[in-house]
């Protein structure tokens, strides 16, 4: 990828010393222990949006609001975290960004907890959500940075943790809610006494937040980004890191300072900027500018930020009110219970998780890659299974979502559901790997920042909606169903294709 002009020629040929080097060292202690490092991120990012939905029913019980606002409110705080963090790392580098969005999610999580009112408890979730925001643009870039390029595709199975956060949040949630809450639909008040389940579970997963930050922060050394190093003129540290990789590994490195120095003198007659690349640790907006230099370049970052935003606010309608829906659709049906509704949710999660590794593996497929990967996942693939068969148009999510207005018992939707959740998770893991992979290390943060943007501020539009529309309806579903079938067309057009190429 990016033969075409598109990075700056001196810092490509020294990402390639660097990703020659990895690969030397190869995947090893180090980079297994950064998957589960970097996986807590996933783990957040899946959790505390998934809280809003999940806690409601409890919260517009007792506090007496609307509910979209509790939504908006932790979109919002979404919204600023990408933005912050993800920037930040392609300014002061990786580390601080990596380290502090968990402990944030965890501090004002627990706070959120002992809230009293409903302005208490939105501001609380708006600060949990500048934390949340910024854990998936960090952490893939991170992880990515410091892979063997043979295994890239581990950043798609990295949605497993994502996958995880939903079944163990679902899990928790079932007893807490279905045994410690008021009645639903009861016209009686709703007192705190009898409504401490939505409680206890933001205490519980705040706890576990401060956990995992613990783990990263005292047990795990992230080190800095060799690229990121190399970006702001910092050969000699990045060297450095990567012999003390080696070293963690078990294994040797040859690479040395000369090796990057010699690229220096070569980059005279290539007419790198070097003096620009060093600049753009106090520049932001030099990092945004990079991702549109060329036209093929500016086109791949266009599409992506579409993409995510259209898929941002197709699952987030969704998604956010999908617990309100199988409640409400269950209570047509005659089982609308808190402990069926939360069995229901607990059920999709475990669905969702084998999708991870069938995406794993599918990325890597000939002919399909990430792209028809993603494509076929969402909402639109051409595919044509014989010689003399017309072409056909596959898209399986949101196939799912335009079937579940079909279900005439709640039985019936759940098993739509189940088929939208399985193939979400395949489209979330492709989707959250082809973005940093397609974009250069040196500004990876940002490009990054720019497309969950996109989908965060999608995020904030989604409960507006829900606040004017019938959610009571199928109306959201079909919006949903045609914006992700339309996110499907959009990644047949991105220009690159990432599969069996080493990012730089």
């Amino acid at each position: 990828m990016h033969e075409d002009g598109s990075v700056d020629p001196v810092y490509q040929a020294k990402a390639r010393v660097l990703n020659n080097a990895i690969q030397e060292i190869g995947m090893g202690r180090y980079q297994i222990h950064l998957f589960i490092c970097a996986g807590f991120g996933w783990f957040a990012d899946s959790v505390w949006p998934l809280i809003t939905s999940l806690i409601l029913t409890q919260v517009t019980a007792e506090f007496k609001f609307s509910g979209p606002y509790l939504t908006l409110a932790a979109n919002i705080g979404l919204l600023v975290g990408a933005i912050v963090w993800s920037v930040g790392c392609d300014i002061w580098g990786r580390r601080w960004s990596f380290n502090l969005s968990l402990l944030i999610a965890g501090v004002f999580g627990l706070s959120a907890g002992g809230s009293s009112n409903f302005v208490s408890l939105a501001s609380l979730l708006a600060v949990v959500g500048v934390g949340v925001g910024g854990n998936m643009p960090v952490d893939s870039a991170v992880f990515l940075d410091l892979v063997p390029g043979t295994h890239q595709y581990l950043l798609t199975v990295m949605s497993i943790w994502w996958c995880l956060g939903q079944l163990f949040c679902s899990l928790i949630a079932w007893p807490l809610i279905a045994n410690f809450s008021c009645a639903p639909s009861t016209s009686e008040e709703c007192l705190r006494s009898d409504n401490m389940g939505w409680r206890y579970l933001l205490f519980t997963l705040g706890g576990v937040s401060l956990l995992l930050w613990s783990i990263r922060f005292f047990v795990f050394d992230l080190v800095e980004s060799p690229r990121f190093l190399v970006g702001i003129g910092k050969d000699a540290e990045a060297v450095e890191i990567i012999h003390k990789i080696a070293v963690y590994n078990g294994k040797t490195s040859s690479l040395t300072l000369d090796d990057l120095l010699d690229v220096d003198e070569k980059g005279k007659g290539m007419g790198g900027e070097r003096p620009l690349m060093s600049r753009t640790s106090v520049y932001g907006l030099d990092h945004v500018k990079a991702l549109f230099k060329t036209r093929k370049m500016a086109v791949s970052t266009s599409l992506l930020i579409s993409l995510w935003g259209v898929i941002g606010l197709a699952s987030t309608l969704y998604n956010s009110f999908l617990p309100f829906l199988l409640n409400s659709r269950g209570a047509s049906f005659g089982d609308g219970s808190l402990d069926i509704t939360y069995r229901n949710n607990f059920i999709l999660s475990v669905i969702g998780v084998p999708g991870a590794f069938l995406a794993g593996w599918a990325v890597e497929r000939p002919y399909i890659g990430r792209k028809g990967t993603l494509a076929i996942a969402s909402g639109e693939y051409p595919h044509r299974p014989l010689f003399n068969d017309p072409p056909r148009k596959l898209g399986l999510t949101g196939a799912f979502l335009f079937a579940s207005t079909t279900a005439r018992s709640s039985n019936a939707l759940l098993g739509w559901n189940c088929g939208y959740y399985f193939f979400s998770n395949i489209m979330y893991g492709v989707l959250y790997a082809i973005s940093p992979e397609i974009f250069p290390a040196k500004d990876r943060g940002t490009g990054n920042g720019l497309v969950a943007t996109a989908t965060r501020v999608f995020g904030v539009i989604a409960p507006v909606i829900a606040l004017y529309a019938d959610i009571s309806t199928a109306v959201p579903v079909y919006i949903a169903g045609g914006l992700v079938i339309f996110a499907g067309a959009l990644a047949l057009l991105i220009p690159f294709e990432p599969r069996g190429k080493a990012s730089i």
